[in-house]
C-alpha cells in the first residue's frame, strides 16, 4: 500500500491504537499495578497520535522487586494507550484513560515469559469493555481459521459439493455473527477512543482476506464514523477521521469516472521481456491486477484472484497481472509461490511506473475490470465480489 496516500487507511485500518482529543480534564491519569513472571526490568507507556500513527513514549518506570509499576501522563485526551515491556515489539494491554487512575495487573506463564497468561483492568469500563471486545472477538477468529483450515483440506480433496456446502455455510455463519457482535460493540460504545479502537481492529483483520471475514466497504465505515461523531460531537479525533473519509470518498468518485470508459493502453514486457499491451485481450474480459511482491494484502488477495481465475478461464476471461515491483528476481519468486499462472508485465520503476499516474492508483491491491470492447466495466473488486460480478457477467 502506497503510504501517504491513504490517509484514511492509516487513521482507521491500522491496528495501532487511536489517540483523540475531548473534554480536557484537570487531573493526571495514572497507571498502577503489577507485573509478575516476567525478566523485564521496565515498562513503557506509549500513545499513538492518529494524525501520524507514530507511537510516542510518554512515560517509562522501572519495576520494583515485587513487579509493582506506577506510569503517569496528562489526561488532557480521549486515548488508548499501549503498556509494553523491555524488549517486547508488542504491548501486552492497552487501556483507555476514562479515569483519573486504573489497575493493570499482568501474569506471565514462568516457562513463556513472553505469553501473557492473563492481565486484569480495574477502575475503568472502557478498558474492560476493550478488554472483553478483544477476547471475544479473538476467540471467533480462532475458531473461524480452524474452519477455514478445513474448507482448505476438504478443497485440496476434491472433496463433493455436498460435503463442501455445510463447512462453507458454517464460515458464512461465523464471519456474520462476528460481524454483527462487532455492531453491537460499536453501537453500545459510551467512549469515542473505544469505538474507533474497535472499528480499527476489526477492518484491520477484516483486510486480511486469508481469515474470510468480509471487510466494510468505505460507505459503511463513514455511517459507522458518521454516527460515532453524532454521539460524540465535540470529539476532535472523530472530527479529524471523519473528514479524511470525505477526500478518500472523493477520490473514490473522481476513480469511479473511469467506469464506463475505454481503458487506458498498457504497453509493458513480460517476465521474458516481450511487448505486451492490453489492447490485444479485446473480446474478453480480462482483470487487469495492479499487485506487488512486496504488497502483503496483495499476496493475502492473490488467492482470490486465482481461485475466480481457476474457474472462469473457460469462460471468455483472462487476468493481466501488472507489478509495480523493482526486483525482478522477487517478482518472479512471488509469482512462482502464489502460483500465478497468468500473463505478467512489469516495468520494475515501482510507484514510478507510468500506469500509476494512468489509472489513478492511490495503493495496491488494486483493479480494474474490463470488457469485450476494451472498456472498465468495475474497478476494486475484492475477495467473494470477484467471482460475485464474473458470475452476473459470464453466466
Amino acid at each position: 500500500m502506497k503510504l501517504g496516500s491513504v490517509l484514511v487507511s492509516v487513521l482507521l485500518f491500522s491496528a495501532a491504537l487511536i489517540s483523540c482529543k475531548e473534554k480536557p480534564v484537570d487531573k493526571g491519569f495514572e497507571i498502577n499495578g503489577t507485573v509478575s513472571g516476567s525478566p523485564a526490568k521496565w515498562i513503557y507507556l506509549e500513545e499513538v497520535p492518529a494524525a501520524t500513527m507514530q507511537r510516542i513514549l510518554i512515560d517509562s518506570a522501572e519495576l520494583g522487586k515485587d513487579g509493582k509499576f506506577s506510569l503517569v501522563t496528562e489526561a488532557k485526551e480521549a486515548s488508548v494507550y499501549n503498556l509494553r515491556l523491555e524488549q517486547q515489539d508488542y504491548p501486552f494491554a492497552a487501556v483507555i484513560n476514562d479515569a483519573p487512575e486504573i489497575t493493570v495487573n499482568i501474569a506471565y506463564e514462568k516457562d513463556k515469559p513472553v505469553v501473557g497468561q492473563t492481565y486484569e483492568v480495574k477502575n475503568s469500563e472502557a478498558s474492560q469493555q476493550m478488554k472483553t471486545f478483544m477476547l471475544r472477538f479473538n476467540n471467533g477468529l480462532q475458531k473461524l481459521a480452524l474452519i477455514n483450515r478445513r474448507a482448505d483440506s476438504l478443497a485440496a480433496s476434491a472433496a463433493p459439493d455436498s460435503v463442501m456446502q455445510p463447512v462453507k455455510q458454517e464460515q458464512k455463519q461465523l464471519s456474520a455473527q462476528l460481524n454483527e457482535e462487532f455492531r453491537r460493540d460499536i453501537a453500545g460504545s459510551k467512549n469515542p477512543a473505544l469505538s474507533m479502537f474497535i472499528l480499527g481492529y476489526y477492518q484491520t483483520t477484516a483486510n486480511n482476506q486469508a481469515l474470510g471475514l468480509q471487510p466494510l466497504d468505505i460507505q459503511d465505515v463513514q455511517k459507522i464514523v458518521d454516527e460515532t461523531s453524532v454521539k460524540f460531537p465535540e470529539h476532535s479525533g472523530v472530527s479529524l477521521i471523519k473528514a479524511a473519509i470525505a477526500m478518500q470518498m472523493q477520490g473514490q468518485d473522481e476513480k469511479s469516472s473511469l467506469v464506463g470508459k475505454t481503458a487506458p493502453e498498457i504497453v509493458l514486457p513480460d517476465m521474458n521481456g516481450k511487448e505486451v499491451r492490453l489492447s490485444h485481450y479485446k473480446g474478453k474480459y480480462v482483470l487487469v491486477d495492479f499487485w506487488a511482491s512486496w504488497c502483503k494484502p496483495c499476496r493475502y488477495e492473490n488467492p482470490h484472484v486465482v481461485s475466480a481465475y481457476r474457474k472462469f478461464r473457460e469462460k471468455n476471461f483472462d487476468v493481466l497481472g501488472v507489478s509495480l515491483d523493482k526486483n525482478k528476481d522477487e517478482w518472479l519468486q512471488a509469482i512462482k509461490e502464489d502460483q500465478l499462472t497468468w500473463t505478467h508485465v512489469s516495468d520494475l520503476q515501482f510507484w514510478s511506473s507510468p500506469v500509476v499516474p494512468l489509472y489513478g492508483i492511490e495503493g495496491i491491491p488494486f483493479n480494474v475490470l474490463v470488457d469485450p470492447e476494451g472498456k472498465i466495466v468495475a474497478m476494486g473488486l475484492r475477495g467473494a465480489g470477484l467471482e460475485a460480478k464474473l458470475e452476473t457477467l459470464l453466466k
